[in-house]
């Protein structure tokens, strides 16, 4: 059943009054949708607590990817699947501030690598940092990509990094734009949230995460700059999602299926967050750095989380996927 509006859109109202501020919250009076999309994303020292930013987290993900705790997926995608080819050109999608771009351009292979993004001042500061570090193979266009041309048979990956669950029309994304600019063996990559559309999480989830909530004592389920407390959450409302980012997880639920549909799987590993997303919102600053009492949480919520895969697909999956249809497809590998 789906949530119109519920407790928790308006406390994340309350906490991006307090954290960005009237300007943002006005922002989002505005009728043009692309406006609305962008105000979400055109600061560039946003406050925020998410799990994103506990470093054990980001271990977590690059074991699960990588199988590596220290390994990055950059790393790991250069060393295991496009060494020691040279000369490469990458477009990316909705690249943001462009932090993966950049560092897929400091590595060599990549003789080309364009990023597209809405919002200019991210591109603006991503421009400054390889400016800064003397990168000549990556360049940056604010450029809405439902209006971008696509070079036919011209680039050898096409890249999203959480952004790709911003776009609708997956059909006619990927398996005709990004299929027809992609050389004949040329290959998709993705870092995505491929979970619930609109964040209409199901019951299950709902009360799973409830349930990982009792996990944490009181004092770490205080709200990053909030005098309220994190006991129950009910799930974003459709009304909030829409007004906020009406691009936000627009056909998440459809992601899989349309790659598997298009393209061969040449690498898939799963690294969960069906929990630890929304239970650690708001209250990761508490994890950031850890003692023993704070180090056994983040394990037992870990823990947690992986019982819930066993029955449960993925909400983030990280893939490599080949621009061709074969009848044996490449091993998929996953965790």
């Amino acid at each position: 059943m789906k949530r119109i509006i519920t407790l928790d859109d308006i406390i994340d109202v309350y906490a991006k009054l307090i954290q960005r501020g009237v300007s943002f919250i006005t922002s989002k009076l505005s009728l043009n949708t692309i406006k609305r999309t962008k105000s979400a994303f055109n600061e560039l020292n946003i406050e925020s607590s998410n799990w994103w930013n506990i470093p054990k987290v980001k271990e977590r993900w690059n074991f699960l990817i990588t199988g590596n705790s220290q390994l990055e997926y950059e790393d790991f995608v250069i060393k295991k699947f496009l060494h020691p080819t040279k000369k490469l050109k990458m477009l990316s999608l909705g690249s943001g501030i462009c932090s993966h771009e950049l560092k897929f351009a400091e590595l060599g292979n990549f003789k080309e690598i364009l990023c597209l993004d809405l919002t200019e001042v991210l591109l603006n500061k991503a421009e400054a940092i390889a400016s800064k570090k003397d990168l000549n193979n990556i360049n940056f266009e604010v450029q809405n990509v439902n209006n971008y041309t696509f070079p036919k048979n011209y680039f050898d990956i096409v890249f999203f990094h959480a952004s790709l669950h911003h776009f609708k029309n997956l059909d006619e994304l990927l398996g005709h734009k990004v299929k027809q600019t992609l050389k004949k063996d040329g290959k998709l990559i993705m870092n995505e949230f491929v979970g619930a559309t609109r964040l209409q999480f199901p019951r299950h989830q709902i009360n799973a995460i409830n349930k990982s909530l009792k996990i944490l004592p009181k004092k770490y389920r205080k709200r990053y700059k909030l005098n309220l407390y994190k006991n129950t959450i009910y799930g974003p409302g459709l009304l909030r999602m829409i007004i906020a980012d009406p691009s936000e997880c627009v056909e998440s639920n459809n992601i899989m299926p349309t790659i598997h549909k298009h393209y061969s799987t040449i690498f898939e590993a799963n690294y969960g967050g069906n929990i630890l997303m929304t239970t650690l919102k708001d209250l990761a600053h508490h994890f950031i750095e850890l003692n023993d009492e704070k180090e056994n949480i983040l394990k037992q919520l870990f823990e947690f989380e992986d019982n819930y895969l066993t029955k449960y697909s993925s909400d983030f999956v990280f893939g490599i996927y080949k621009n061709v249809t074969i009848n044996n497809p490449i091993t998929n590998i996953e965790n």
